[in-house]
C-alpha cells in the first residue's frame, strides 16, 4: 500500500526540539549525565488545593462524562479573576471561552479568521506554535522583528502598507517566549490604533502573566480599546504548575470568542470536570502561592545570571517568564553553539534561530531546574572553556 503524505505536511518538518531530544538521548545512552534547559515545563508542584480537589473529584464515577465546553463556574472564575486582577469587566458567557491549554487556541485561531493566503503578523523571534497555526490555516506569516534596541517591541511603522491591508491577525506575547520582555501601556495603545486602522484582530498570548519579577505585566484587555480589536489567551500551565492538565482560556472581543468557541465545539468535548473545577479554585486563590512561586524563580534567575556573568557570559536579566534569553558573543551562531554546549558541557539549550531569523545569535534557557542544578550548569560551562 502506497501511503502518501498530504502536501500540507511538508510545512511540519521535524523540529529542532526533536533533534535536540534525540542527541540528548544518545548522550544518556552513552552514560553521560545531561542537564536539559531547552524546555519550559514547570518542575514545581501546583498548589495543594489543586491536587486536593482533583484527587477528591477523580474518585467520583459520575464526573467522567463529557463536559462539552467550559462549565459556568469556569467562565465566572475567569471573569472574576480579570475583575480582581486587572480591573477588566468581562461577560462570563459571551467574552470568555475554555481552551485545552493555550496552545490549542493559538494554533486554531488562524483557522477561524484567515482564508488561504491571508497574512498573520507574528513576532520574530516568537513561539513556534504561531507558525503551526498559520500553516494549518493556509495563511502566510509576516515576521515582525523584535530587536534589542527597540526593547523587543515590533515597529508597526516598518510594516509595509500592502502587508497591513492583507493581514487578519497580529500576535503579541508579553511577557514573551523566547524573549522575556514586557510591553508598555503605550505600546499596547499603538497596537490597538494600528489594528483599528487596518481591521486586524490582535491575539495577545499572556501565558506568563504571573511569572514576573520587578515589574507587573500589563493585561492587553486592560488598555482602552482592546476589547474592540482583540482577545487575550492565558494558561494555568505556567502560573499554577498545571501544564499536564491542559486547561486555559481566551477572553475579550465577543465576536472573536464566539467564532473560536464554534470551532472548538467541532473539535473536542471539553476538559475533564475535576480539572475545570481545580482551575476555578486556582483562579480564585488568594493565598501566597504565586508570590512564593515568583520568589523561587527570581532566586533561580539571579543565581543563574550572576553565575553566567562570572564565567564570561554577559546575559541580561529577564523581566518575566521562565526563560533566560542569552545573547552570544559576536561571531557565534545559535545552533553550532548549542551543539558545542551539548558536547563540551552536557547542557541542552534551544538555539535562538529555532524561533525565527531574528533569534540568531541567541539561545533560550529555561530556569525550570533547581538552583543547585542551574549552578551546576554554570560550573559545567566554565569547565568547558567555551567562553575563554
Amino acid at each position: 500500500m502506497n501511503i502518501q503524505m498530504a502536501a500540507r505536511m511538508e510545512q511540519f518538518q521535524e523540529s529542532i526540539f526533536s533533534e535536540l531530544a534525540e542527541i540528548k538521548q544518545r548522550k544518556l545512552e552513552e552514560g553521560i549525565k545531561m542537564i536539559d534547559l531547552s524546555v519550559g515545563s514547570p518542575d514545581l508542584p501546583p498548589p495543594p488545593i489543586i491536587t486536593k480537589i482533583m484527587g477528591e473529584m477523580a474518585s467520583d464515577p459520575k464526573l467522567y462524562g463529557y463536559t462539552l465546553k467550559g462549565i459556568p463556574e469556569f467562565h465566572e472564575a475567569v471573569a472574576n479573576y480579570y475583575s480582581r486582577k486587572y480591573g477588566v469587566t468581562l461577560d462570563a458567557k459571551e467574552e470568555t471561552t475554555l481552551l485545552m491549554g493555550s496552545q490549542d487556541g493559538l494554533v486554531h485561531l488562524p483557522m477561524v479568521l484567515c482564508n488561504p493566503g491571508d497574512i498573520v503578523l507574528v513576532p520574530d523571534p516568537g513561539y513556534t506554535a504561531y507558525e503551526a497555526g498559520v500553516n494549518l490555516a493556509g495563511g502566510q506569516m509576516y515576521r515582525m522583528p523584535l530587536k534589542e534596541e527597540n526593547d523587543y517591541l515590533p515597529s508597526f511603522a516598518d510594516i509595509p502598507k500592502e502587508v497591513s491591508k492583507k493581514a487578519k491577525i497580529m500576535i503579541l506575547n508579553y511577557p514573551g517566549n523566547p524573549v522575556p520582555a514586557l510591553a508598555t501601556k503605550e505600546f499596547f495603545g499603538q497596537a490597538i490604533e494600528y489594528a483599528k486602522e487596518n481591521e486586524i484582530v490582535i491575539l495577545h498570548d499572556f501565558a506568563y502573566s504571573e511569572l514576573y519579577f520587578e515589574e507587573v505585566p500589563i493585561s492587553f484587555l486592560s488598555v482602552d480599546g482592546a476589547m474592540d480589536v482583540g482577545i487575550e489567551m492565558n494558561s494555568l500551565s505556567k502560573s499554577f504548575n498545571m501544564a499536564g492538565c491542559r486547561v486555559a482560556y481566551a477572553a475579550g472581543n465577543r465576536k472573536v470568542i464566539s467564532l473560536l468557541s464554534n470551532l472548538k465545539s467541532n473539535l473536542d468535548y471539553g476538559v475533564f470536570y475535576p480539572i475545570q473545577m481545580a482551575a476555578v479554585q486556582a483562579l480564585a486563590d488568594d493565598s501566597s502561592f504565586l508570590d512564593e512561586l515568583r520568589a523561587v524563580y527570581k532566586k533561580r534567575r539571579d543565581s543563574f545570571v550572576l553565575g553566567l556573568r562570572e564565567v564570561g557570559w554577559d546575559v541580561a536579566l529577564p523581566k518575566g517568564s521562565m526563560f533566560v534569553w542569552g545573547k552570544l558573543p559576536v561571531g557565534m551562531k545559535s545552533k553550532p553553539f548549542a551543539l558545542e554546549l551539548i558536547e563540551k558541557a552536557g547542557v541542552v539549550v534551544t538555539p535562538g534561530n529555532a524561533f525565527g531569523e531574528w533569534g540568531e545569535g541567541y539561545v533560550r534557557m529555561g530556569i525550570v531546574q533547581s538552583e543547585e542544578t542551574l549552578l551546576e550548569v554554570v560550573s559545567r560551562i566554565e569547565k568547558s572553556g567555551i567562553f575563554k
